[in-house]
């Protein structure tokens, strides 16, 4: 962790100086951010697509999404806090049934059995309840490692890195296990997606800060208090733009 960070300081030392011209309102960094997104293509050229691809190429396609499915189940327990936080009845709701249902009867989340039951699913993090309460994105931000991201967002990391079940496995080595499955599970789900933006004639640069962007503020507004219940029960994760392999749903839509 120390090269790593070492490593991410350097390249944003050398970055930060470099200027932009016209540079986008809503990216006031994007020297840095770019530096830092250079960092971390090398980091994934160089470890996580390799060992993202293997895990494809090795792993059964139903274990694949068993274990997806297993952090997608997770991730619910702490949008059921957030969608409480919120105020947010029918969508906490659900997001409890969803981990109960599938943690108890989807052998520990590894079945989605809740979705087989039509139970949606509202995600949520920390970063949108601030949002839902009115504190602003603030700009764009790459982060060392984990990418795209916004000032609020950062800022809100360390509460969703405490609220994630996770984070309270022992003993370390099987928390630091089911950190390093996480990573690479992720990267396998967006392998096609890669592929995708690697052969295609653009500026990946600004076409993932663009989407990451969007889908953010969709998010937001989904969680808008002044809007009605009925057409803001859905906020979404941006950190998987191109797909999930745990689809979400909106009420009566058949469910990246």
């Amino acid at each position: 962790m120390r090269l790593v960070a070492s490593l991410a300081l350097s390249t944003a030392l050398l970055t930060g100086c470099a200027t932009v011209a016209n540079p986008d309102p809503r990216d006031p960094l994007e020297s840095y951010n770019r530096g830092m997104t250079t960092f971390n293509e090398h980091v994934d050229t160089l470890l996580l697509r390799p060992v993202a691809t293997a895990y494809r190429e090795a792993v059964p396609a139903p274990v694949r999404t068993g274990v997806s499915n297993f952090f997608a189940n997770v991730g619910d327990l702490w949008s059921f806090v957030n969608n409480v936080l919120q105020g947010r009845g029918e969508a906490a709701g659900n997001s409890f049934i969803r981990f109960n249902v599938n943690t108890f009867l989807g052998l520990g989340g590894v079945l989605d059995i809740a979705s087989e039951m039509g139970i949606d699913r509202y995600r949520q993090d920390f970063g949108l309840t601030l949002g839902r309460w009115g504190v602003g994105t603030g700009p764009y931000l790459v982060l060392p490692l984990l990418g795209p991201s916004t000032v609020r967002d950062a800022f809100a990391l360390p509460v969703d890195t405490q609220g994630n079940l996770l984070n309270h496995v022992d003993p370390l080595s099987a928390r630091n296990s089911l950190y390093a499955l996480r990573v690479v599970d992720l990267r396998s789900n967006l392998l096609r997606a890669s592929s995708v933006l690697d052969s295609a004639a653009l500026d990946k640069y600004s076409f993932m800060r663009d989407v990451f962007l969007q889908v953010r503020s969709q998010a937001g507004e989904a969680n808008n208090p002044d809007e009605d219940e009925e057409d803001t029960n859905e906020g979404v994760l941006p950190e998987e733009p191109f797909g999930d392999a745990s689809p979400r749903k909106k009420p009566g839509a058949a469910r990246p």
